[in-house]
C-alpha cells in the first residue's frame, strides 16, 4: 500500500453513513411518484394545528415542489457520502452531520409546505441551520462573522417576508398557498397587491442574495465544501427562487413583477459573473457563479412566456447538477493538495484522473457545450429570453453576457487546475481523493451529459410538470431538443462560446483590471462592516438612554407610552363614547370615590414613601369595597389579601430607603399629570365598551354550563376553579413564591440587623 493510500480517511462509521442512508431512501421514496406527478396529478395532505387560527400543516407535491424534493435528497445523499470522508476523523463531526441533516429536512418542509406559516416555520430553520453550518469553524473570526451577516440579512428579510405572508393571508381570507393561487385575479386586483409583494419580494430577494444583498453569499464559503456544495445547489439560496416560483401563478402579469424581478435578476446575473471573473479562490469563483444563476432564474421568473418557464425549469436542474459537481471537485483539489488557489494548481490531470472527468464534464455542461443539458438550458434560456414581450434586447444582452463570463469561469475552475503548469509549489503532494469524494460529482457530471443525450426522460418525468404547476397548464411548455436547427438562439450560442473563448485566454488582465477598480469602488462587503458597528453604537446609544437604572423613569415612560397608544389610537379611531348613566349613583359610591381620589391625591403629593404605599392601600380597599357594593366578595376578599399583603410588606421594606424627593419638592406636577391622563383614557375605554353591545356568547355558556357541568351555582368561582383551573393555580404559585421571596427577603434583612 502507498504512503498516499494508507493516509487516506476511513470516514466516521455508521455515524457518517446513516444520513446518506436517510437521504437515499427518502430520494427513492420520492421518486416513486414521478409516474403520478407526469401525468399531471397533484397530492396534498393536511394536519390540523392551529384550527381556530387556520393554520395546518399542509403540504404539497406537484411538478415544482417534487423536483426540488428529489434535487434536495438526491444531492443530499451525495453529500452525506461526501462529508463522512471529507471529515473523517473531525472530533466534531457528530455535530456537522446533526446541522446538515437538520438543514436537509427543514429544506423539505420549506418546499412541500402548502401553508403560509408551515412554510414561514420552516423558512427560518434553514436560516438557523445554514448558521450553524456556516459558523461551524466558530473558532476562526471569519467562520464567525460570515455567519452571523448570513443570520441577519436573511433574517431581516425573514421579517419581511412574514409581514407579507400575514397580509397575504389576512387580505384573501386564507393561508393556504393553493386556495391563494386558485384566485390570482382577486389577489392582483386587491389593495394590499403592492404592499404584499414589495415585502415577499424583501424576503427573498435576501435568501436568494439578489443585488444589493448579494454580499453574504460568497462570504458564507467559510462554511465547509460540503456545505456550499448542499447550499448553493439545491437548498437554501434557492429557497428564494422556490417561493417566487411558487407564488409566479398568483402575483406574475403585472408590470412591477416583471420589471422588478427582470431589473434586479439582470443586474445580479452580471455584476456576479463579472465578480466570479475576478477571483483566484475556485470556491469563490464558483460562489459568485451561483450569485449569476440565482440571477438568471429570477429574470426568468419575471416573464411568463412557455419559453421563460421551461428555460427557468431546465437551467434550474442543470445548475443544481453541475454547481454541485464543482464544488465537490474544489473540494477534492483542496484536500488532495493544500490550496484552492487558481494561479497555484496545475498538472492534476494525470494524478486525479476521476477528479478531472467529473470536473471536464460539469463545466463542459456549466459552459454549454453540446451535448450536455447545459447546452439544451442555454439554448432556452436565449429562446425565452427573445420571446420577453417588454425589452427583448436588455434581457438578450444580459443573459449573453452572464453566460460569456461563465463559459470563461468554467474555463478556469475545470481547465486550469487540471491541464494547465503548476504557478507554484502546492502545500500537500497531489493524489487523487478517496473514491467516496468523487463519486459523487462523477454522477452528477455523467447525468448532466445523459439528461443532454435523452433529454426526453427529464421532460416527461421533471420539466413539463414543473413549468405545469407555473403556467396552470402543459400546454405552453417547450419541448427539450439537442438540436431544434439553425436559429438565433444557436446563433447566440456560437457567439457565447467565441465570447466566452476571448474571455478565458484574457483572463489574467482582466482580473488585474477588475482587482484595481474593486478596490476603487464601494464594498457592500466593507459597508456591512461600518453598518454594524454604527448599528452597535445605535444601540449603545439607546441602552445609556433608555436604561437608565431608575425605576421611577421605566414606570414613567411605560405609563407614557400607555397613555399615547391608547390615547391616539382612540382619537384616530374616532371611538365612540357612552353618556354615563348617574341615575343610580348612591352616596356609598360616591363616599367611596372620593376615598379613591383622596387616597391617589396622597400618593401624588407626599415626600414619604410609607405615606405614598398607605395611600395606595387605601385606594386598594376601596376599590375593594366597591367590589363588596356591587355583589362580588369572592374578588373583594381577593383584593383585600393582596392589597394587606403588598402595604405591610412594601412598607417594611422601604423603611429603610429616602424620601421620594431628595430636593424637598412636596408634589411632582409631571407624575400628576400622567397618572390624571393614564386614569382618564381608561375611563374614556370603559366608557366605549360600555357604548358597544356586550357580546354574550361566553356568559351565555358559562350560565348554562356551571350547574350541569362543575356543580356550582357560583358562576365566579366556577370558572376559577373549574374550567380555568390551570391559570387559578398558575396565580396561586405565582402568589406563593411571591410571598416566599418577601419572606426571605424580610428574614435575611432581620439576621443582618440582629448582627
Amino acid at each position: 500500500m502507498s504512503a498516499a493510500a494508507a493516509d487516506q480517511p476511513k470516514g466516521n462509521g455508521l455515524t457518517g453513513l446513516a444520513p446518506a442512508i436517510i437521504s437515499a431512501a427518502l430520494f427513492a421514496w420520492f421518486l416513486t411518484f414521478t409516474p403520478a406527478i407526469g401525468a399531471g396529478e397533484s397530492l396534498r395532505y393536511v394536519i390540523d394545528w392551529v384550527p381556530s387560527l387556520g393554520i395546518s400543516l399542509s403540504f404539497l407535491l406537484d411538478g415544482l415542489s417534487l423536483t426540488f424534493a428529489l434535487l434536495i435528497t438526491g444531492i443530499g445523499t451525495l453529500v452525506f457520502l461526501y462529508s463522512n470522508t471529507y471529515l473523517a476523523g473531525h472530533p466534531q463531526f457528530n455535530r456537522f452531520a446533526l446541522f446538515l441533516f437538520s438543514f436537509m429536512l427543514a429544506m423539505l418542509g420549506l418546499v412541500l409546505s402548502d401553508n403560509l406559516i408551515g412554510l414561514f416555520v420552516f423558512w427560518e430553520l434553514t436560516t438557523i441551520t445554514s448558521y450553524l453550518l456556516i459558523g461551524f469553524g466558530h473558532e476562526t473570526t471569519k467562520g464567525r462573522r460570515s455567519a452571523l451577516q448570513a443570520l441577519f440579512v436573511t433574517g431581516a428579510g425573514a421579517l419581511a417576508l412574514l409581514a407579507g405572508f400575514i397580509l397575504l393571508g389576512m387580505s384573501m381570507g386564507s393561508f393556504e398557498m393553493s386556495e391563494i393561487l386558485a384566485r390570482a385575479d382577486d389577489l392582483k386586483a386587491h389593495a394590499l397587491y403592492v404592499p404584499i409583494l414589495i415585502l415577499i419580494l424583501a424576503g427573498t430577494f435576501t435568501k436568494s442574495a439578489q443585488f444589493p444583498f448579494h454580499f453574504w453569499l460568497p462570504n458564507a464559503m467559510a462554511a465547509p465544501t460540503p456545505v456550499s456544495a448542499f447550499l448553493h445547489s439545491a437548498t437554501m439560496v434557492k429557497a428564494g427562487v422556490y417561493l417566487m416560483a411558487r407564488l409566479h401563478p398568483g402575483m406574475s402579469g403585472t408590470d412591477i413583477w416583471m420589471w422588478t424581478l427582470t431589473i434586479f435578476g439582470a443586474v445580479t446575473a452580471v455584476s456576479a459573473s463579472i465578480f466570479a471573473l475576478r477571483q483566484t479562490d475556485l470556491k469563490q469563483a464558483l460562489a459568485y457563479t451561483t450569485l449569476m444563476a440565482l440571477g438568471t432564474l429570477t429574470l426568468f421568473l419575471g416573464q411568463e412566456s412557455g419559453y421563460a418557464m421551461t428555460a427557468f425549469a431546465t437551467f434550474l436542474i442543470v445548475h443544481s447538477l453541475y454547481k454541485a459537481a464543482l464544488f465537490l471537485v474544489v473540494g477534492c483539489i483542496d484536500h488532495s493538495t493544500g490550496t484552492r488557489e487558481a494561479e497555484v494548481l496545475g498538472g492534476l490531470g494525470r494524478v486525479m484522473p476521476f477528479t478531472a472527468f467529473a470536473a471536464a464534464l460539469a463545466a463542459m455542461s456549466m459552459a454549454g457545450f453540446p451535448p450536455f443539458l447545459g447546452f439544451i438550458g442555454k439554448e432556452l434560456k436565449y429562446a425565452g429570453a427573445l420571446g420577453v414581450a417588454s425589452e427583448p434586447l436588455f434581457v438578450v444582452i444580459a443573459v449573453l453576457a452572464a453566460n460569456s463570463l461563465m463559459f470563461a469561469v468554467a474555463g478556469v475552475v475545470a481547465l486550469r487546475p487540471f491541464w494547465n503548469k503548476p504557478g507554484g509549489e502546492m502545500p500537500v503532494t497531489p493524489h487523487e481523493a478517496p473514491w467516496q469524494m468523487w463519486i459523487g460529482p462523477v454522477i452528477l457530471a455523467v447525468l448532466g451529459a445523459f439528461f443532454g443525450l435523452f433529454p426526453d426522460v427529464l421532460q416527461t418525468s421533471l420539466v413539463t410538470p414543473l413549468v405545469a404547476s407555473l403556467l396552470g397548464g402543459a400546454e405552453d411548455v417547450k419541448e427539450l431538443k439537442l438540436w431544434a436547427g439553425v436559429n438565433m438562439p444557436l446563433i447566440l450560442s456560437i457567439i457565447t462560446v467565441v465570447a466566452g473563448t476571448v474571455l478565458y485566454l484574457a483572463h489574467r488582465p482582466l482580473r488585474n483590471g477588475l482587482i484595481r477598480a474593486d478596490e476603487a469602488t464601494p464594498s457592500f462587503d466593507n459597508g456591512w462592516d461600518k453598518f454594524l458597528e454604527g448599528f452597535k453604537a445605535f444601540a449603545a446609544w439607546q441602552t445609556r438612554l433608555i436604561q437608565s437604572g431608575v425605576l421611577r423613569s421605566y414606570m414613567f415612560a411605560t405609563f407614557a407610552t400607555v397613555l399615547v397608544g391608547l390615547g391616539g389610537t382612540m382619537i384616530l379611531r374616532d371611538v365612540g363614547i357612552a353618556n354615563p348613566d348617574l341615575t343610580d349613583v348612591t352616596w356609598k359610591n360616591l363616599a367611596l370615590t372620593l376615598l379613591i381620589i383622596g387616597g391617589a391625591i396622597v400618593a401624588t403629593l407626599t415626600s414619604s414613601r410609607i405615606a405614598a404605599m398607605a395611600a395606595l392601600g387605601v385606594v386598594g380597599i376601596a376599590v375593594a369595597m366597591i367590589f363588596i357594593v356591587f355583589s362580588a366578595p369572592d374578588v373583594a376578599i381577593t383584593q383585600l389579601l393582596v392589597e394587606t399583603l403588598v402595604v405591610v410588606l412594601v412598607a417594611v421594606a422601604l423603611l429603610r430607603l429616602p424620601t421620594l424627593d431628595s430636593d424637598g419638592r412636596k408634589w411632582r406636577p409631571v407624575d400628576a399629570i400622567l397618572a390624571a391622563g393614564v386614569g382618564a383614557v381608561v375611563t374614556l375605554i370603559l366608557l366605549a365598551v360600555l357604548a358597544t353591545p356586550l357580546d354574550r356568547r361566553l356568559t351565555s355558556f358559562f350560565e348554562l354550563a356551571s350547574w350541569p357541568e362543575a356543580y356550582g351555582r357560583n358562576i365566579v368561582n366556577v370558572i376559577l376553579v373549574d374550567f380555568r383551573a390551570l391559570d387559578t393555580f398558575g396565580e396561586i404559585a405565582v402568589v406563593v413564591i411571591a410571598a416566599l421571596s418577601a419572606y426571605a427577603l424580610l428574614r435575611t434583612t432581620t439576621k443582618g440587623q440582629g448582627k
